[in-house]
């Protein structure tokens, strides 16, 4: 490329020369820390066996909260090449995954559709789920479509405030919503398999932070005003202060019981259908994968 404009950052670095964009990632190659089956996605995008999900280094909003934050600040990652990606996706499948699931790929989207069509031509036949943070442009979508199936997506804010203090990315609402709007035209309405996995269609993700329950309403309203139960809600509970946070104190607390049930019976006032909540005690460390390499590795090592 002779600058990078994958995502509304439009940083416009030369990667390839060395040039790291606010993503975090410089240097030539697709870098990445983990790839192997995972069991904490939704229940139809986990499965039985798991999601082959596959965890890129490197990341277009980088928010102060993030619990893989490690790879989002690109502090961690090994450099592939695409045809060892598509070995990756491949080997994979061979081990069971439901699906192959990108985790923030945006900034690598050129080499995840080479590396797609590759493994489809050596007989992949899996979903491609895409795992994004929602911060999309909506011309990376469109290249994206007949290469992606699923869209796990999160929609994070309603409000330019806390989009601007914890993401740095005011537009996010505005940028958010017209990604969205691509992804559903890209994909129609959900379709599952015999065995209720999700094959095509929207999940939209929010994350409930603390003491922002109004901004979480606006997400849900949003969304379900706009495309009802045509895409399915998955509302989390499971924010997790890391030690990181201490900047935000007002962050540095896990979510009350009493907020979580407070917008669930908002979303369920409004007439939400699909949805997928999270019950019990959600906030633990245990959701946040070792980025150990397990998977990433070039064959032999």
């Amino acid at each position: 490329m002779e600058g990078c404009y994958l995502c509304p950052r439009n940083c416009g670095v030369r990667r390839a020369e060395g040039q790291a964009g606010y993503c975090g990632v410089a240097g030539a190659g697709i870098l990445g820390a983990r790839a192997a089956l995972h069991l904490w996605e939704e229940p139809c995008i986990s499965g039985e066996s798991g999601s082959g999900t596959v965890f890129f280094s490197g990341c277009p909003l980088r928010c102060v909260y993030c619990q893989n934050y490690q790879i989002a600040r690109a502090d961690v990652g090994r450099a592939i090449t695409v045809e060892r990606l598509a070995e990756i996706f491949l080997e994979l499948a061979e081990q069971g995954a439901a699906n192959i699931n990108l985790v923030t790929p945006t900034h690598y989207t050129p080499e995840i559709i080479q590396a797609v069509r590759l493994a489809r031509a050596q007989g992949l036949q899996l979903p491609i789920v895409y795992n994004c943070g929602g911060y999309e442009k909506v011309e990376t979508l469109r290249q994206l479509q007949g290469i992606v199936d699923v869209y796990l997506t999160d929609f994070k804010y309603s409000q330019a405030e806390p989009a601007a203090r914890y993401s740095g990315a005011p537009d996010y609402p505005q940028v958010a919503a017209a990604a969205l709007e691509e992804m559903v035209r890209q994909t129609g309405a959900p379709v599952f398999d015999q065995n209720g996995l999700l094959c095509r269609g929207v999940i939209v993700r929010h994350l409930l932070l603390p003491g922002w329950l109004e901004n979480a309403k606006g997400v849900v309203r949003q969304v379900f005003e706009r495309y009802g139960n045509q895409v399915y809600l998955s509302l989390m509970s499971q924010y997790t202060p890391l030690p990181q946070i201490k900047p935000w104190p007002e962050l540095d607390r896990t979510v009350p019981q009493e907020e979580y049930e407070e917008l669930l019976d908002y979303a369920i006032g409004l007439g939400v259908e699909n949805a997928f909540i999270q019950e019990g005690e959600a906030a633990s460390e245990s959701f946040i994968p070792a980025f150990d390499y397990q998977g990433w590795q070039n064959r032999g090592e």
